[in-house]
C-alpha cells in the first residue's frame, strides 16, 4: 500500500471521508515530500510529462471544463484512487480551476454543493474558486453515481 499524504503537507485537503488530496499550482516548484501517484491536470493545453500517471482535463484558465462528462469521469477516478493513493489536482496557479475541482470533489465526497466552496476555502485556500461562474458550477454540481 502507498504511503498517503499527511494533512500537514503543503496543499493537502482532507475530505469528510478522510481521503487526502493535494492541490497545487504548476507555476510553482513541486512541493517537497512524497511525489503523487496520480494527478489530474486542469489546463487549456496538454500538461508536461510527469513521472507518475495523470489525466488531463481540458479547462482554460478562469473558465470551466470544456467537456463536463470528461471532468466528472476524471473526478470519480481521482476520488476512487485517493482512497489508497497520493492524488493531486493542479492548474497554473492552484486556486481557480484546482479549487473548483476540489470543491466538486468535496460534493462527490458528501459536502452539500451549497457549502463546498466555503469548505475548500476554509480547508485548502482562501482564494480558491475564483470566478462567479466557477462558484455557480460548484453550487449546481451533482455527482453521477458510480
Amino acid at each position: 500500500m502507498t504511503e498517503l499524504w499527511t494533512p500537514s503537507d503543503a496543499g493537502v485537503l482532507r475530505l469528510p471521508s478522510g481521503r487526502l488530496v493535494r492541490g497545487r499550482g504548476l507555476r510553482r516548484a513541486l512541493p517537497s515530500g512524497p511525489m503523487p501517484t496520480f494527478g489530474v491536470y486542469l489546463l487549456g493545453r496538454p500538461p508536461a510529462q510527469t513521472p507518475w500517471p495523470g489525466r488531463w482535463v481540458r479547462w482554460p484558465d478562469f473558465w470551466l471544463p470544456r467537456d463536463h462528462a470528461d471532468f466528472r469521469a476524471a473526478l470519480r477516478l481521482a476520488w476512487e484512487r485517493a482512497a489508497d493513493e497520493r492524488v493531486e489536482f493542479a492548474c497554473g496557479g492552484g486556486k481557480g480551476r484546482t479549487g473548483t475541482a476540489l470543491a466538486c470533489l468535496a460534493v462527490l465526497d458528501g459536502v452539500p454543493a451549497g457549502q463546498a466552496v466555503a469548505f475548500v476555502r476554509e480547508h485548502y485556500a482562501r482564494g480558491a474558486v475564483e470566478t462567479p461562474w466557477q462558484r455557480r458550477y460548484v453550487a449546481r454540481f451533482t455527482p453521477v453515481p458510480a
